[in-house]
């Protein structure tokens, strides 16, 4: 059974000006997290401490998180930018963000005083703070956009289906 079959959301959910605001939320939050990635693949090293600090993890997941998440956010950012698996690439950011959240809101809590290591190394200043969760809550509502209404994105898939359907 499709997403679009268990979610009822009357007539709303199949406007077609959810395509286009869809685009928009796909790009917006694609462009994030490749941008986030970009300073974790190239310094493993500095992204492996910011996530120590955090201090959820056992020390011996760090290193594999350290280098497997930047190519996650990598491989779905520029997924849900093209268009090809969108709503599996949604599902995966929006639980990623969620996981961001719950680090930082624990973080938060500690009273750790720490870089979120979102975008830049540790040196960057980067402090994390409630104003921190206001931004990752932004980052997260286009997610959730893309996976609740955008059931025919506009995209490479979409390229692919109408060269079949003609």
């Amino acid at each position: 059974m499709e997403m679009t079959e268990t979610i009822n959301m009357g007539n709303s959910a199949s406007w077609r000006g959810h395509r286009y605001i869809g685009l928009a939320c796909r790009l917006f939050i694609g462009g994030v997290f490749v941008g986030a990635c970009l300073f974790k693949i190239k310094d493993p090293e500095a992204f492996a401490l910011a996530i120590a600090t955090y201090d959820i993890l056992p020390t011996s997941l760090i290193n594999l998180t350290a280098v497997i998440l930047p190519w996650l956010e990598l491989s779905s950012g520029l997924l849900i930018i093209i268009g090809i698996k969108v709503r599996a690439s949604a599902l995966l950011i929006s639980g990623m963000m969620i996981m961001f959240m719950i680090a930082l809101a624990v973080a938060l809590t500690r009273g750790i005083d720490m870089s979120c290591g979102c975008f830049a190394s540790q040196e960057a200043g980067d402090q994390i703070s409630v104003m921190t969760m206001f931004r990752d809550v932004f980052f997260l509502l286009p997610a959730l956009y893309v996976l609740v209404f955008d059931t025919h994105p506009i995209g490479v898939c979409s390229l692919r289906r109408a060269k079949t359907d003609g």
